[in-house]
């Protein structure tokens, strides 16, 4: 029988559970019990935690984090907090496979910028959240850990590439979770799992220049089941790192601030289908149709808008981008004969595109992005919010690689069923990504909160008002639960 005290615990959100564990009303080798509990019993059926740690170590280090709080020192904002961190970055003593038959083995022997934050907050690793290989793709499955289930229905795709993380978050397996965004990975993901997701601007979390410095697709960022939660995240993740060039200055300790705000008066665009532009499956644009009316109820004004632009033009650019970044990171492994039998056709795809590149396609695409977000930055002197979708398609069989068509339409790459999240991808605009509800067959979907630049704080104020107005994470916990 499950015991009532531990299902309590892990019922926490991570704010109200780091003020439990300060007050010292639950204590962390607790809080580590009810979450092994929770995971050992859980996880076999979604596959979301990866490369777990052993359980008596880790009841050691909540003993000792205990100790710490017994003796009255000073404790970090995720003190005693379990967490797995995206199999994208390395945590010191745990494998880091990055979802790739070519690092299976490997143990890390460093932390990254990000977990190093982590550690420092208190954090107690417990593993590492399930990815696609090398982060390709927003499906998680990889032939070293296999595939990620969904929280609402295992034989169902959980997304990605943060869809570890998401799954976890959703059946409380974690209080909250780091996670990575390039084309919608912070996004698709809570959309499928019915959660809160956070992708940041560019700089607002720092992260290793690696090898090669460029204005990045990709950010790092967090999901939680309120935006609250993400906001505790952030205060820890983000703040200036001179590894990182260009990493915000500003004090982060605001993201944990209450997040109550008055919205009336508010202006919103809805995107929808960008006029036509982008497919959808049957249904998904009606229930992000429906959310908007919890908007209203705040007292937004809501019109359903578009800028001016080509967004088949738009991927294009990005698919260039994309491909040079892929590039620039795999290339090493595609040059070495048996490490490229190893890659996923995906990902050698990618790594082909971008050597093949030319500087003039290069810079029409840099162009391109340009024009966007000054597109966008006009645009939104008349909004204070765009809203959009964040998956064109509901949580789909995990045993496919990828949809192959969507509303009628083929899809020619991996990823063009997650065409919608790259408008906001190509601006660098903060975007939240919240639940919406369910299609008929019961499976969630969700809308992003695309914000001003460097405006995460405002994305999560109103993430906030609207969480409170709708409810769906509480309303509608996942069945296995």
């Amino acid at each position: 029988m499950q015991d009532a005290r531990q299902d309590g615990i892990t019922a926490m959100g991570a704010v109200d559970l780091a003020a439990a564990i300060r007050g010292r009303v639950v204590s962390c080798a607790e809080v580590m019990r009810a979450y092994l509990e929770r995971i050992h019993r859980i996880n076999p059926q979604v596959n979301a935690l990866v490369g777990l740690a052993d359980d008596a170590a880790l009841l050691r280090e909540a003993e000792a984090a205990d100790a710490v709080l017994a003796r009255g020192e000073a404790v970090g904002p995720l003190h005693g907090f379990p967490l797995a961190v995206k199999d994208l970055d390395p945590v010191r003593g745990l494998r880091f496979t990055q979802g790739s038959p070519i690092f299976a083995d490997r143990v890390a022997d460093t932390d990254s910028i990000m977990v190093t934050r982590l550690r420092a907050a208190g954090a107690i690793f417990i593993g590492k959240t399930n990815i696609p290989e090398f982060g390709l793709g927003s499906h998680s499955f990889n032939p070293v850990y296999g595939a990620t289930g969904n929280a609402y229905d295992p034989d169902k795709t959980g997304g990605g590439s943060s869809g570890g993380a998401a799954v976890a978050v959703a059946l409380r397996m974690q209080p909250v979770a780091d996670g990575s965004d390039h084309a919608g990975s912070l996004r698709n993901p809570p959309a499928f799992n019915n959660c809160y997701g956070l992708r940041p601007s560019w700089g607002r979390i720092p992260a290793e220049a690696k090898d090669v410095f460029s204005p990045s697709l990709g950010v790092l960022g967090a999901i939680g089941r309120t935006p609250g939660d993400i906001g505790l995240m952030l205060s820890v993740l983000a703040g200036y790192d001179p590894r990182c060039p260009n990493a915000i200055r500003q004090d982060p300790s605001a993201f944990a601030s209450p997040l109550a705000r008055d919205f009336r008066g508010t202006r919103i665009a809805w995107l929808g289908d960008c006029g036509g532009q982008i497919p959808f499956d049957p249904g998904v644009l009606d229930v992000g149709r429906a959310a908007l009316a919890t908007f209203a109820e705040i007292g937004c004004t809501v019109e359903e808008a578009m800028p001016r632009y080509d967004m088949e033009r738009l991927w294009q650019d990005w698919l260039v981008l994309r491909a040079l970044t892929v590039a620039a990171n795999l290339r090493p492994f595609y040059d070495e004969p048996r490490h490229r039998a190893l890659l996923k056709p995906e990902a050698a795809w990618e790594v082909e595109r971008g050597l093949a590149l030319g500087a003039d396609r290069i810079i029409a695409a840099l162009e391109g992005r340009t024009r966007w977000y000054e597109t966008l930055r006009r645009f939104m002197e008349s909004y204070d919010y765009v809203i959009m979708p964040s998956a064109q398609v509901f949580p789909f069989d995990k045993n496919l690689r990828w949809p192959e068509t969507v509303g009628g339409r083929a899809m020619d790459t991996y990823h063009r069923w997650m065409q919608i999240t790259i408008p906001a991808t190509m601006s660098g605009l903060p975007a939240l990504a919240v639940p919406a509800g369910f299609g008929e067959a019961g499976l969630p979907t969700g809308i992003q909160i695309v914000g001003p630049n460097h405006g995460e704080l405002a994305c999560l104020q109103l993430g906030a008002a609207y969480d409170a107005a709708s409810s769906w994470v509480r309303r509608y916990p996942p069945p296995l639960q």
